[in-house]
């Protein structure tokens, strides 16, 4: 029955109070996080793959190794030459559509690597793959970053960022294998593989979040004026180009050790070792991050100390290996928590400079190696590594207040 015209009127109530932010997830998105890491992964990937099949692919190119390693170096420079411009240009683009489009770029560059029998093709698809690394690295830690509640970031950013350490350590070892068992190729079109697979995996499970609008962009130019932001970006390039001399040609180095047909194995070892580092780093860095960064910069040396001295032990070899992997293991995450301490507001622009010259350093190691590999061979390698690291340990024990503290700041 419908009530009358006698029936008391209810109370106005007025607008609905705020109900405030949701509550905080005490769960991470996993599926979301791990597509976030396989990304990550495939981005390391296709960058450092060649290092185990440098030799094959120099005889079917047609080029020398020294050549071949440039592969390396023309994807670095892709990534170096684009990150910043695309951090600024895809700022407001909504995130999800941005890195299904760089993930579908990787596809077709791996795709058309493995295909390729010209050398200046197959450079070409290595540049636009480096690209497509400047597109994802200009998104993908500060995507993970916003999948979460502000307690849960730091946890986020690691699961998404554990794609490095299993690249190291399961990627290459397994590329190289693939590439010996079979060919070289096989290695890049299994790259492409994981890449589709992967775009319906993000359309699947991984949430969309809006870009960023203009007041929140912070301009780069003025983060070089931070205090520690520029001793940061001078250890990132000199520790990055030191490693990345000797790791690009890798397969070639051991190769004049009489150990060519060990590689796989030595880059297992040495992935392996990373892994290592990385939990060590991810257990301490909130309070050791400049204890961290100096032994890191000095497993390194030691390492290149027993690669110049005592090569020709098999068994120093595999132990230099093993600190080169410890030391290098949690650098990644080392120079990303100290470009973001130093930035502080402007943490983002702080990561796009590291990315840069992280690759402008990828690049150069390749170019360096190269030029050393043709002058004076491959027992050069390790001497530079420490001519390069001696001012890398000078700054980060003289950047003690605000690159590389001792104790990190409580946020």
């Amino acid at each position: 029955m419908s009530t009358t015209g006698t029936s008391p009127a209810a109370p106005s109530r007025g607008p609905e109070p705020d109900p405030g932010p949701e509550p905080a997830p005490q769960r991470l998105p996993l599926l979301a996080l791990l597509a976030l890491a396989t990304a990550v992964f495939i981005t390391s990937l296709t960058e450092t793959l060649p290092a185990g099949l440098l030799p094959a692919m120099s005889s079917d190119l047609g080029v020398s190794p020294s050549a071949a390693g440039q592969t390396v170096t023309v994807y670095a420079l892709g990534t170096a030459l684009t990150a910043i411009p695309l951090t600024a240009a895809t700022a407001a683009w909504r995130r999800k559509p941005l890195l299904l489009t760089a993930v579908a770029l990787f596809a077709v560059a791996n795709t058309v690597t493995a295909l390729s029998t010209d050398y200046a093709l197959t450079m070409a698809a290595r540049f636009a793959a480096g690209v497509a690394a400047g597109l994802a690295w200009s998104l993908l830690a500060g995507y993970a970053r916003r999948l979460v509640a502000p307690h849960l970031q730091g946890r986020a950013i690691a699961v998404a960022m554990a794609g490095i350490p299993v690249a190291l350590s399961l990627g290459v070892p397994a590329g190289t294998f693939l590439g010996k068992v079979v060919n070289w190729q096989s290695a890049f079109l299994a790259m492409t593989v994981l890449a589709v697979v992967l775009l319906a995996w993000i359309h699947l499970a991984v949430p969309d979040q809006p870009g960023q609008q203009a007041g929140e962009r912070t301009p780069m130019v003025r983060t070089l004026r931070l205090p520690g932001v520029r001793p940061v970006l001078f250890v990132t390039l000199t520790f990055v180009l030191a490693h990345t001399v000797l790791y690009t040609f890798i397969a070639t180095f051991l190769k004049g050790l009489s150990m060519g047909e060990s590689t796989d194995v030595v880059l297992l070892v040495f992935g392996a070792a990373s892994l290592v580092s990385i939990w060590i780093t991810g257990a301490l860095i909130h309070r050791r991050l400049r204890a961290l960064t100096l032994s890191a910069v000095l497993l390194i040396g030691a390492a290149a100390t027993l690669l110049a001295a005592w090569s020709s032990s098999t068994a120093l070899v595999y132990a230099a290996v093993v600190l080169w992997g410890l030391g290098w293991g949690g650098a990644p995450t080392l120079l990303q928590t100290a470009g973001a301490q130093a930035g502080g507001s402007a943490g983002d622009a702080v990561q796009a400079m590291v990315v840069t010259l992280w690759n402008v350093a990828m690049a150069g190691g390749g170019v360096l190696g190269g030029i050393l590999l043709g002058a004076v061979g491959t027992g050069s390698f390790p001497w530079t590594i420490l001519l390069l690291l001696a001012p890398v340990l000078v700054v980060v024990a003289a950047a003690r207040k605000h690159a590389f503290p001792a104790v990190r700041a409580t946020t």
